[in-house]
């Protein structure tokens, strides 16, 4: 049984206060609560307006709009191919978008070399595979970047390596080396990398689609910690009971476009759209 060092109990009171809160954006993002611009409360840390990305002929995404407030878990859902990777890849520049706009923490990803770093800076990314340097051990993984990025002391970069294991649940794996670790084991020192950089966001792309059951479990449990923890994450999963628990909101794409988004309670038992009724009669 994974020891993860988050109290989820405890902290369900929290995420239901966040829950209330990202309730609230839903409400005034949708029109339900009007607010004139300068009374606006809500602290949008990524704004994605009207995005496209193609590859030659393939239109893979189309005018993709949405924002995300700060704080807030959003789970990206759809079937495969539909581009949900695609979408996170170019909040975080790995893929650059050919029309539209994106704002992260009101920097807008141009091909600014500059605004670029900045964002990826305050970005950490979960890939599916765990992409680990295999010649370094656990602890050098997770202190290479704040040292030689952000120009961390070693010893200090150290001891919050030692923490985020502690917090991951595989303190006792810092001085091994990525083979001699199970997947779920990788997976968690990816995340504790991640969080190494002190990020503002994190995007998560299917980090659980290459394990087995049982390290899925694992992984699920420090990643619900990380959400009640109210990092801002953007999640794309074919977990549904992690999306049912955790996620503030929905995003379900189709051929690269939003078909529909909403609350977990909104998008499970009352879907509006008919491409989301068919998507969920056949995964569920």
């Amino acid at each position: 049984m994974l020891k993860c060092y988050f109290s989820f109990e405890h902290n369900k009171v929290i995420k239901r206060e966040i829950n209330e809160v990202n309730s609230k954006v839903y409400e005034i993002r949708h029109g339900e609560i009007k607010m004139g611009k300068e009374d606006d409360p809500v602290d949008r840390i990524i704004v994605c307006e009207n995005v496209h990305k193609r590859y030659g002929t393939i239109h893979a995404l189309k005018g993709i709009t949405f924002e995300i407030a700060r704080g807030e878990v959003v789970v990206v859902l759809g079937p495969s191919g539909s581009g949900k990777s695609t979408l996170i890849r170019c909040i975080n520049r790995l893929e650059a978008h050919d029309e539209g706009t994106i704002h992260v923490n009101d920097i807008e990803l141009t091909n600014e070399l500059k605004n670029i770093e900045k964002i990826r800076s305050e970005i950490g990314m979960l890939f599916q595979q765990f992409n680990l340097f295999p010649h370094l051990n656990v602890l050098d993984n997770i202190t290479l970047a704040p040292t030689s990025v952000k120009k961390v002391p070693k010893l200090v970069a150290e001891r919050k390596a030692e923490d985020l294991l502690n917090m991951v649940g595989i303190p006792e794996q810092a001085n091994k080396y990525p083979s001699e670790l199970s997947g779920g084991q990788q997976q968690r020192v990816a995340i504790a990398r991640a969080l190494a950089m002190e990020p503002q966001v994190m995007l998560l792309d299917e980090p659980t689609s290459a394990l087995d059951p049982e390290m899925t479990t694992e992984v699920l449990e420090v990643i619900k910690g990380l959400a009640v923890k109210g990092i801002t994450m953007i999640v794309v999963t074919h977990e549904m009971g992690f999306a049912r628990e955790l996620a503030d909101r929905i995003i379900f794409i189709e051929a690269g476009e939003i078909i529909e988004e909403g609350t977990p309670e909104q998008f499970f038992t009352d879907p509006k759209e008919n491409r989301t009724k068919l998507f969920l009669s056949q995964i569920l």
